[in-house]
Order: structure tokens, then C-alpha cells, then sequence
């Protein structure tokens, strides 16, 4: 989804572990612009800004501007990341051109609505089996999330991805037949979690037996020297 965004790019002419450093210490990270044609241009970039738009409804689906001065305007999305795996921060970001008026593949997040019957009724668990779905589709029509109402669902009843309704340029890519939500029995749960991991009872069989023969080895051997 375009949003009303710009973020200004300084260009940097040298790169490596040691200009990263020196970047980061002044409050920007370094940045890649690339797609559309163009050459890569390497950037440096406010890392709080990109944060904001990661953290947005669209998140990473945001399309914004990026303004490299004396060098160009484009729309972008944020297609790839690095954040420190401690302090969970932005440590760098590639940033694609996005033609507006070419289709584009995305990612959605599918959010469900409402406490399906099967619960309530039925004493049933709605378990979530897929939180997103691919559509291609316009970039200023990608929509921010899709809503499932799963209400009517009863037991072993479920919502698929063809159960989304596609408008204006939209096309679903995953699977029509994924399954999104269903209402599943407790009992089945139940029954899952205690039932022991396949091929372990065969190994406890197994393990007193080889126990037993190397026993009847060690006795057979004791009873030879005897004899001798």
C-alpha cells in the first residue's frame, strides 16, 4: 500500500565493516536502493524511520518514497533486513524501486474475527494453521491485512485460502485448498500429546534383549573356562 512517506537517503561513497560502524555511531545505517532497471546505489539511512514502517499495520508491505538528494525520488518497499540478534536494532536494509504500475507479488497477514460455534457450543479449539497468504496483485492495491470471520465454523469445519475474497487486481497464489483456521476436538489433542514418539516403544523392546544375549554370551563364555 503507497503511503504519504518520504525518507531522505544521504549517498555514501565507501563501504565495509569500519564505515557501518562509523555510520551507526551517528544514528544512520547503511542502506541499499536497487530494482527497476537502475543501478544499486548505496545508502546511509535513519534506522528509526525504517523502524516505524516495519512497525506499521502495512509493515513490510509499506511502499514509501525515498529521496536521494541530487540523485533521484523513487517508491520503495523495505524488502530485506538485518537487526542485532541482542538488541534487536536495525543493522542494515535493502530498499526495491517499485514500479507502481506493474504487478507485484506480497505477502498478507490473515487475521480471524469472532468465537466460532464449535467452541462455544461444542467445546471445540480453533487452531490458526496459516497467518498469511501470497496474491499478486497492483502495489497501490495491496491491502494492509485480510479479515476471516470464523463465527459459523463448527466442529472439523474450516476456512481455506479460496475462502478470501479477491477484489480489483488482486490473484491468490498460495494454494486455494490451504487451510487457514479449523475448529479441531480437544480430545484429538488430548490423544496426540499422549501418545509416545513413533519407533520409541520398538527401542525400549529392543534394548533388554540385546541385555539378555549379551548376558547368555558372558555366561556361556564363564562356563567354557570352567570346563578348560
Amino acid at each position: 500500500m503507497k503511503k504519504d512517506i518520504t525518507i531522505t537517503a544521504e549517498l555514501r561513497d565507501s563501504r565495509g565493516k569500519n564505515e557501518a560502524r562509523r555510520l551507526r555511531v551517528s544514528g544512520k545505517i547503511p542502506a541499499v536502493v536497487y530494482g527497476s532497471r537502475q543501478q544499486p546505489v548505496a545508502v546511509a539511512v535513519s534506522p528509526k524511520e525504517l523502524s516505524r514502517i516495519l512497525h506499521s499495520k502495512s509493515g513490510h508491505n509499506t511502499i514509501f518514497n525515498v529521496d536521494i538528494p541530487g540523485l533521484e525520488t523513487a517508491p520503495v518497499m523495505i524488502v530485506d533486513w538485518q537487526k542485532d540478534p541482542l538488541k534487536s536494532n536495525l543493522l542494515h536494509a535493502d530498499l526495491k524501486r517499485i514500479d507502481l504500475t506493474a504487478r507485484i507479488t506480497v505477502k498478507i497477514p490473515v487475521h480471524t474475527l469472532g468465537e466460532p460455534k464449535g467452541v462455544k457450543q461444542q467445546s471445540g479449539l480453533l487452531e490458526l494453521v496459516a497467518r498469511e497468504i501470497e496474491i499478486e496483485c497492483l502495489p497501490e492495491e495491496i491491502p494492509e491485512e485480510f479479515v476471516v470471520d470464523v463465527t459459523e465454523l463448527m466442529l472439523h469445519e474450516n476456512r481455506r485460502a479460496s475462502d478470501i475474497p479477491m477484489s480489483g487486481s488482486m490473484k491468490l497464489l498460495s494454494a486455494p485448498e490451504m487451510v487457514l483456521a479449523h475448529v479441531i476436538a480437544l480430545r484429538a489433542v488430548v490423544e496426540e500429546a499422549a501418545t509416545p514418539a513413533e519407533g520409541a516403544p520398538a527401542a525400549a523392546a529392543a534394548e533388554p534383549e540385546v541385555i539378555k544375549k549379551g548376558k547368555k554370551e558372558e555366561e556361556g563364555e564363564g562356563e567354557a573356562k570352567k570346563k578348560k
